[in-house]
This record gives C-alpha cells, structure tokens and sequence, in this order.
C-alpha cells in the first residue's frame, strides 16, 4: 500500500491539459477547436501555464502509436492520488475498497464511452490490445474436428495487425483450422449474400477484422458486424454460427465507437493509443451474451471464488471480469483513465469532433501529397490506400506512403526516417507489425518475403530496399492535438528533401592535380603509406562509379601487430619524397594526413602525432561513454554537445583530462581500481559490454554541463567484445575485439572523397558563400581515426588491405553513418545538408551502424 503525492501538483493543476492556441484554429465538421500540438515541428511555448518539462520539442507523426504525453498527465495523475491511499483491491480494508469502487467506476466511464453499459458488456483490463487477443484465443470454444464435424474455423482479415494472425498458433494446437481472407473476399461475401446455414449445427466459428487498418488508414464497414452475427454474409461459406471480434485499436483513438449499434461480440482496446498514457494496459470488451461460452483453464490471484491446493477443486468468482484478471491488475493506471476521458470530452467535445478535426488534416496533406511533382512530370510520393480520402467513414487520419526519385525509383523508408529526424519530425516507418497490408500494397509476394529473411531482413530493421524493391513504407498519422501546422510542417519536409534537387546542375569535376592535395604545412608533416591491394583490381563486391556508394569513412580492421603496442605515426616525408610528388597516375604521394582517437564514445577528437596501437584498435580509442540516469549510452543523435566535451590523455600520468567551456578540468584515471571497481553491464550497438562507473566526481561534472544526470562509464580492461562483421575468409578465432565502437578498430577517411563533398556543398549553397564548409569541419563530422591523402576521391571503396609501415591493416568495407554527420563538431549545431547531400549524390542508402 502506498500514498501518492506530488509536490509540483498545484502548478500542474492550472497547466494540466491546458489548450494552448498553436498553430492556426482548424475548422472541423464537428465544431472548431484548437490542439495542444501532437505533431508539433518547433518548440512552442504556452500562452497560459507553464511549458511542461520534458516536453518533447519536435514533431511525432506516429499518432496510431499513440499521442504524445506530457509531464503535465503525469502530474494530473499525481493529483488524482494526493491524499488519498489506494492499494492491492483483493482485501476488505477501507483503502482496497476505495481502490475497488474507483476501479469499477472507472469500467462504468469506459463503456460509457462507447455508448454501452454493463448490462451488455464486460470490461476485462488486460496488458494491452495483444493480450486481449491472446485471452480471447485461448478462451473461446473452439471444437477440434471430429468423426461428426470439421470443427470450428478462424478467420481473420490479411489487413490485420500481427497479433490477430498470431492467434492462429493457439487455435493450431487445437487442431482448429485458421483461414485467412481477403478483404475483396469480404466484399463479395458481402454481395453475394446469405451463406450456407444449418439451424441445427452447434459448430462456433470466429471473424476477426480492424475496423481501421494499423497500415493504411482504410476503414472496414461496421456493418459487417451485424451481418456475419445475423448469417446473411460469411468470411467461410461453413455451417454453424460465427462471431466476431472487432480490432479497435487503431479506430478509437480517433472515432467514436457506438457498441449499442455494432454489437461486436469481442471488441479489444489499448489506452495509450487514444492519452498516450499509461502504455501496457488495454482492454477487452465482451459481449455479455457470449460471455459464458468463454472457457478459462488457468487461474491466478483474486479470480477464484475457493480452491483447494491438494486437490483439483477450484470454483471462480461470478462476474466475467473478476474471472478473467489474473493476478492484481495496474489500479493506478486504471483510475487514471476516468480523467483521461473526462479531459478529452473537455477538452475536444467528443470524439466526432477528433474525428472530423483529424480527417481533415489528413485529407489536405493527402491532396498536397498527390499534388507534389518534379519538373519532369513524375510524382514526388507513392501512397498506399484503398480510399482517395472521401470520406471520415472509409478512411482514417492515417497515410502510408513511400517517397520516389525524379525517376520513380523508391526512396528506402530508412533515409527518409533519418532526413525527417533532422527537420525534427519523427515517423513509423516498416510494415508496421502488418504483414498482409505490406505485402498487398507493396507488391511482396510470400516468397519474396522469404527472400528478404534470408537475405538478412527482419521486421522492425532498417533494411529498406532488397534488389530495388521497398521492404516497407513510411507512416503518419494526425491525432486530436495535431495542427494545420504540423502538416505543413511535413510539407515543407519532403518539399526539401526532394523537390529542390531538380534544379542543381551537374557539378564540375576537379582534375586529378587537385584532388584532395594537402596543404604545403601539412605535407610536411604526413608520412607515405603504401596502400596494398590483395589484387591489381578492385573488389568484386566494391562499386566501379564513383557515383554509387556508401558513407564516406572506410573500416580497417588491423592484422599481424607485432609487437604487442606498436605505434601508429605521422611522419615527415623524407626530400626523395617530397621531390617524387606523384605517385600512380600523378595524384601525389599517398600520405596520412591525420591521426585521431575519440576517447569517450561521441565526444571531441584527440589528434596526436604518434600514438600506441593496442589490442582494440588505437590505445584508449572510445574506451570510455557518457550514459544517462538508466544507464544508456548518449550519443550525439541524442545530446548534440557531447562534442563539445574535450578529453586529453597524458600516457605519462596515466590521466585522461576533459574539458568544456565554463567548466573546471578533471581528470580521469586511465585504469581501474580492480580492488574497489564495482562491473556493471551496459549495451552498446546491441551488444553487451561489462564496464564500470568512474565515479561521483566527474559524474556530477557531466550532469551539471549537460543539465542532467549523467555518468561516466569505461569499458572493463577484462572484458571482450568481438566483431560482428569479418574480412572474407576470416576465422572465427582470430575475429578482432572492439572498444566501444559501433562496427570496427578504425575509421578512415581520404580527403579527395569530402573534397568532393565540399565542392557539391559550396556549390549548391544559395547565399553564394564560397566556403559554408571549411574542409578541416567537414572531414571532423565523420569523427574518423586516419585521414589519407593522395588518391582519388572514393577510391579507397576498393582497398583490400592498407600498409602503414610495417602495420598491415584489412578493410571491412565502407561505414555507413547517419545522422552525426549533420552536427559540427565544433558547435554542436545541426545542419542536415551534409547528410542530404551525400543522399542525392550517392546511391546506395546510409545507414547508422
């Protein structure tokens, strides 16, 4: 039992789901009225109340994964239990009975509204809308087939979300047969009419169907309720009586759902979807009609009536909801849901209202969309719908799309994913846990589907593009606190990102005497390295055009160190060689420019003349990383001024000093205190890392510059993590360890290549600056360890093997990178042309690794 109270609540009060006027006011079917921004693409700030902090500032167009929560519901919730004791409700103690009563009202507000009571339906809390799918499969009578009976049959639409399909492995294992069906199917079931029915077949059979699609937004007649209860159409032309299951989901979050008139038999729901919060509780609605057919064979806290521990005697409790809710169910979160509903009708005036105010947002960015050409004629946007957006009543606030080239070739999800982050503005984007939609609309055949698996394609991924065919699209979706604003805030997006690449001429190309030449100082300093290739021609797998590639910086995984620390160096050339000047065509020598290491994962470069090679790549490189209060790894996609943090290491000391502007230095040890170093587990690019803490002091020196609670963790020297990615022919025993990088040892980057970069840059800078990007800035956002010189741009995507000296380095290949590439490195400011630059200019995606 616990009291729940909260200090800041009397502010929250007067700011708590407060409507701000953001954005213009929207005209809507249902009355007008301005939205709280869900999809909001600039920092707002409020007319009345305080902003909430925490506060998300910048767009989420991923309304059917649920609106947008602020710190001001939390704090509304914290209101609703001052004062008050709420506590498990199974027990008879004055505060499990208020907690019981304020529950059961709070099933009284749900079916309120949808236009029911209990009289007809039953509310079961549930730990979302899967599991009150899971309950319903393993819960319904379905009849195995027999001598007398080809038992029962599931059907569901293919236009369903993963977890109806899923309940197909429960009835299986019941020998039950699951049919799928198509929607066309439906439609001419529909018209065809009255199926084959036997009065007398006692056979149960299920339909399940989303009244809106999780994919494309289409709505699924309601009607289609009472038609298959009635028997006058059916999914599967089978004697018996079917019922139905209506997925909801999607559909309420911006509709209203009137059970007194479709009396879907099942009807499941996930809160957070309609507030936002609290996530991980939903609900099953039953029909009460059906409710006694449901049969349960597992039985958990506060659902029996009596049972007995030694024998199999166990009766449950009476009411279906009492049966149904294993265990004690979230009683704080559900209580939260009277005033989440309450603040909605307040707030809106009802669902209609979100329901026209939404369409009406999506029905102009869909016409705006359509509307969007290039020069040569060719859509800028593939959309995927059954509707042309007519109507509230067949479409949903939802629109699936994929962006296209000049050329009608797909733009893969993932770039689009990453260009949209930087104008800040967040999208679903894959199949969107909708296999059969993805497959219809996008063309993908089952073995295609197969295909993509084997070529290394799961769900959820960032594997876009498979052979040129899309793997996914990419999804928005406008809810109740979504603007005009916000739309066009998304306009403007795909406008940037695409339309204005048609006006841009071809760039001029430097002559090979210019290419990526250091400057006179710096070619004092670089040392000739040899760069070994294991044949006279490029590899098979590496791009022929320069045109077509990945990322700028190249992997290098070193080989055959001997001895143990030996050192990666920046020389002076000797006078035979500076007097040589060319080397292979007259592209100059080819020299290391540069040598850096990043001490603490996405902090500022350390540059260094000659450094240590240890067993992980340059001694000390990203040993360390700046975690947040649960212990996640920062990186500058989330916290930009982390490169504003300046690490210097002194091998003599055996110190790492770090630095920042208006901070005091500290100093680090290099090593840990194996007596009182305390190993904690982290994760770094999906892998598992052993590190620990380096302490409270430069702990609270990273949360008073960041303005949060953060801590500084190392790797553990005892600890290791192998490559994931292996030159070809490699052995599994000599695979290389890693520090805390995302893929390999080294990155290296040659200057031709961002020369390149940085002439398309200036060239295509409307300001007619002559140098937007200094080349020292540029090549600092690719956070490389060796900077090369003298060869053409790109070439390096063909290296096999480099030598430095007597070291030996193999090439894993090019690194993809995404967004970080955007910041500089200098300021911690973004500026998305670089990544949008490197889109339009090479082919393949990018990807962050």
């Amino acid at each position: 039992m616990g009291r729940a109270a909260c200090e800041t609540c009397a502010s929250a009060n007067s700011a708590a789901w407060q409507m701000k006027e953001q954005g213009p006011r929207m005209a809507s079917g249902g009355g007008g009225f301005s939205q709280v921004v869900h999809l909001h693409s600039t920092q707002k700030v409020p007319k009345e109340g305080k902003e909430c902090p925490g506060s998300p500032a910048h767009s989420s167009c991923g309304h059917g994964d649920g609106p947008r929560v602020s710190s001001c519901y939390s704090c509304l919730v914290c209101l609703l239990t001052c004062g008050l004791y709420f506590c498990n409700p199974h027990s008879q103690n004055i505060s499990s009975k208020l907690t019981h009563d304020t529950v059961e009202h709070v099933r009284y507000r749900i079916l309120e509204h949808f236009h029911t009571s209990t009289e007809d339906y039953s509310v079961i809390f549930t730990a979302g809308s899967t599991a009150a799918l899971k309950l319903v499969a393993e819960a319904f009578p379905w009849v195995s087939p027999g001598p007398e009976s080809n038992g029962s049959r599931f059907c569901y639409l293919t236009d369903s979300h993963t977890s109806v399909v899923g309940m197909r492995k429960v009835t299986t294992a019941m020998n039950v047969t699951s049919i799928a069906v198509r929607p066309e199917d439906v439609c001419a079931a529909e018209t065809r009419g009255t199926a084959a029915s036997d009065p007398d077949c006692q056979l149960l059979h299920l339909f399940c169907y989303p009244a809106q699609s999780n994919f494309s937004g289409t709505r699924y007649p309601l009607s289609w309720i009472g038609e298959v209860k009635a028997g006058r159409m059916c999914p599967v032309s089978v004697p018996g009586k079917w019922f139905v299951l209506l997925d909801a989901a999607s559909y309420v979050s911006t509709s209203p759902l009137d059970l007194s008139v479709h009396q879907a038999d099942f009807v499941p729901l996930s809160f957070y979807k309609i507030f936002g919060f609290p996530t991980g509780l939903g609900a099953l609605l039953v029909n009460n009609r059906v409710a006694p057919l449901l049969r349960k064979t597992y039985f958990g806290g506060g659902t029996a009536a009596a049972y007995l521990a030694g024998e199999d005697f166990y009766i449950p409790r009476q009411s279906v909801a009492e049966r149904f809710e294993d265990g004690t169910i979230s009683f704080l979160d559900v209580i939260a849901l009277k005033h989440g509903f309450d603040a909605l009708e307040r707030l809106t005036g009802g669902m209609e209202n979100i329901k026209q105010h939404t369409f009406t947002l999506a029905q102009y960015t869909y016409t705006a969309l359509c509307a969007l050409r290039y020069p040569n004629g060719a859509p800028a946007v593939r959309i995927y719908s059954d509707s042309e957006f007519s109507s509230p009543e067949v479409q949903g606030p939802v629109i699936n799309f994929n962006v296209l080239d000049h050329s009608g070739n797909i733009i893969g999800y993932s770039q689009v994913d990453k260009m949209a982050s930087l104008y800040n503005i967040h999208v679903r984007t894959g199949c969107f846990c909708n296999t059969g939609a993805c497959q219809r609309h996008l063309g993908i055949s089952d073995e295609m589907v197969r295909k993509h698996l084997e070529a290394g394609h799961v769900c959820g991924d960032d594997v876009d593009l498979i052979d040129g065919h899309p793997t996914g699209s990419v999804r928005i979706s406008f809810g109740y606190m979504s603007t005009l604003e916000d739309a066009q805030a998304f306009l403007r997006f795909i406008i940037a990102m695409q339309l204005h690449q048609c006006d841009g001429q071809p760039l001029p190309q430097t002559t090979p005497g210019e290419v990526g030449a250091p400057s006179e100082s710096e070619a004092q300093d670089a040392v000739p390295a040899t760069m070994d290739r294991c044949s006279s021609s490029p590899r098979k797998d590496a791009p022929t055009d320069s045109g077509v590639s990945n990322d700028l910086p190249t992997t290098v995984a070193a080989v055959g160190l001997c001895p143990p620390l030996p050192m990666a160096t920046r020389t002076q050339q000797t006078p035979s060689e500076k007097a040589a000047g060319v080397l292979d065509g007259g592209l100059g020598p080819r020299v290391i420019t540069n040598l850096y290491l990043y001490p603490i994962k996405s902090c500022a470069a350390f540059e260094v003349t000659k450094w240590p090679i240890g067993s992980q790549g340059l001694l000390y490189d990203r040993s360390w990383m700046v975690v947040n209060h649960n212990g996640v790894c920062l990186s500058q996609k989330q916290e930009p001024r982390l490169c504003l943090i300046q690490p210097f290491i002194d091998l003599q000391q055996k110190i790492m000093v770090i630095k920042a502007k208006g901070m005091e230095p500290i100093a680090v040890p290099l090593e840990e205190n194996g007596e009182r170093t305390q190993i904690c587990q982290s994760k770094v690019c999906a892998d598992r890392v052993n590190t620990y803490n380096c302490g409270e002091k430069i702990s609270s020196w990273l949360s008073r510059f960041f303005g949060h609670p953060c801590q500084l963790l190392k790797q553990s020297s005892n600890f290791q993590r192998s490559a994931k990615k292996r030159v070809k022919d490699q052995s599994a025993g000599s695979t290389a360890t890693l520090s805390l990088v995302n893929e390999a040892q080294y990155l290296l980057i040659n200057r031709p290549s961002v020369l390149e970069l940085q002439q398309q840059l200036n060239a295509s800078d409307a300001n007619g600056k002559e140098e937007l990007f200094p080349m020292k800035e540029l090549i600092s956002r690719f956070r490389a360890n060796i900077i090369t010189s003298g060869t053409s741009p790109f070439e390096e995507e063909t290296w096999d093997e480099i030598s430095v000296g007597s070291l030996r380095f193999q090439v894993l290949g090019p690194c993809h990178r995404c967004q970080m590439i955007c910041i500089n490195q200098q300021t911690g400011q973004r500026n998305q042309n670089v990544f949008q630059k490197l889109s339009e200019s090479r082919a393949r995606k990018l990807s962050c690794l």
